[in-house]
């Protein structure tokens, strides 16, 4: 095989792909077969040379330490170094003090800057529960200034010293109690993506404690305005127009405004997020959920999210989404008026500590206060739900948040240019 020939394709509860070869050779042994579920970190298969092709591999031997792969500049123009006087002749672990996986490439750059085992633990890392991925640690080396974290405590019975004092894991939660099926009952059972989606909701519950504020805004100026241009919108950038971007804009206007809503929690420390990451729930045709993410969101105006939206969306019910695109989300949106309901009490997409739904737009009697007293008329009325995580959200900026993303739909003008 050649060198990025995709070798495996793998499945994950929101995305699926392709994984390249590392570098040219022989696929020596499988480790797995199709549809295993495989551990993060565990071997899948052994590529080798055609020398290797004839020595049969020693069993459960340690495989030797990845080749170091070459430079990759990341988003800020750096570059790891290679190999220097700075580089370290060990190589990092792993598995970490903390449980922590750190992928090959990481402990690469990790091993060629010099940055220590007991450094990395110290790296909030970005990817899925915690991991450190190559933008952390490559962003964080230029900030290290030479300085290392004191994380030394007392050596464990390995002899490893531990990361720094965390709070303890909370306690197990309890147990279902079996269900019994009855007679003629149907058993099906959950595809991968609904049982990863099933862990991950229930792993949010246990993480964060919900507290959910609702607010009716009366959007009949968005309504008006929307039915007066959307023929034109569709017309001239050949894209539906929609809500879902318009309630996009109003939200990532409040986050500027309140930007302690796109946090993230590690322990006791809160990583307040510089990039405004807006998730979009989507119901798939099967029935599953993914969440795909706008990124930058606030460096849009209104055509680019609608365009975005559309996009994103389109390629979501099609299965066409890249792994980048459903990765890196600070706040996320589920719009449940789709499906004709009110209002709901959506779960907080972790690491994020605040969701959003936005329910159906409905024509409602309202008191319209004017100058001459006040008048019953025929207004467009949504609710907005606000789900957000106690620990770092209190009431008064969870409630007005939520306040201020109706108070921009509700001052939307009928003369917005698009």
């Amino acid at each position: 095989m050649e060198a990025d020939e995709p070798i495996v394709e793998i499945a994950t509860d929101k995305v699926d792909s392709e994984v390249p070869a590392p570098e040219a050779g022989i696929l020596l042994k499988r480790m797995v077969n199709d549809g295993d579920v495989v551990k993060v970190g565990q071997p899948i298969a052994q590529i080798g040379t055609s020398a290797d092709a004839k020595v049969a591999p020693a069993p459960s031997a340690p495989s030797a330490a990845p080749a170091a792969p070459a430079p990759v500049a990341n988003g800020n123009g750096h570059t790891p170094r290679p190999a220097s006087a700075h580089a370290s002749s060990t190589a990092v672990a792993r598995t970490g003090p903390s449980g922590k996986f750190y992928s090959p490439l990481v402990r690469n750059i990790a091993k060629n800057e010099g940055v220590s085992l007991e450094e990395l633990e110290t790296i909030n890392g970005t990817g899925e529960g915690g991991r450190v991925t190559k933008k952390d640690i490559l962003d964080y080396i230029p900030n290290r200034g030479g300085a290392v974290p004191d994380v030394h405590a007392a050596p464990t019975a390995t002899g490893a010293a531990p990361a720094a004092a965390a709070p303890a894991p909370p306690a197990a939660a309890p147990q279902a109690a079996p269900v019994q099926a009855g007679p003629g009952d149907e058993l099906i059972e959950m595809d991968r993506m609904r049982r990863m989606i099933a862990d991950h909701m229930v792993m949010s519950k246990h993480t964060s404690p919900h507290v959910t504020s609702f607010v009716e805004a009366d959007v009949t100026n968005l309504v008006l305005w929307r039915d007066k241009v959307k023929k034109a919108f569709e017309q001239r950038e050949g894209e539906k127009l929609t809500f879902t971007p318009v309630f996009m804009m109003a939200i990532v206007q409040a986050i500027k405004e309140m930007p302690m809503v796109n946090v993230q929690v590690n322990g006791y420390t809160i990583i307040k997020k510089k990039e405004i990451n807006v998730g979009m729930a989507a119901a798939l045709p099967s029935g599953n959920l993914i969440v795909p993410v706008i990124k930058n969101a606030d460096q849009l105006n209104l055509v680019g999210m609608a365009k975005k939206v559309n996009d994103l969306a389109k390629r979501a019910r099609e299965g066409k989404l890249l792994p980048d695109e459903v990765s890196g989300g600070t706040y996320t949106v589920t719009n449940v008026g789709t499906f004709g309901n009110v209002l709901g009490t959506p779960v907080i997409n972790q690491p994020q500590v605040a969701i959003m739904a936005t329910g159906a737009i409905r024509k409602k009697p309202a008191v319209i206060e004017t100058p001459q007293g006040d008048l019953i008329g025929i207004r467009h009325q949504m609710f907005l739900s606000h789900s957000y995580d106690h620990r770092v959200v209190d009431g008064a900026l969870g409630g007005r948040f939520v306040r201020r993303v109706a108070d921009i739909l509700e001052a939307w003008s009928a003369d917005t240019p698009i």
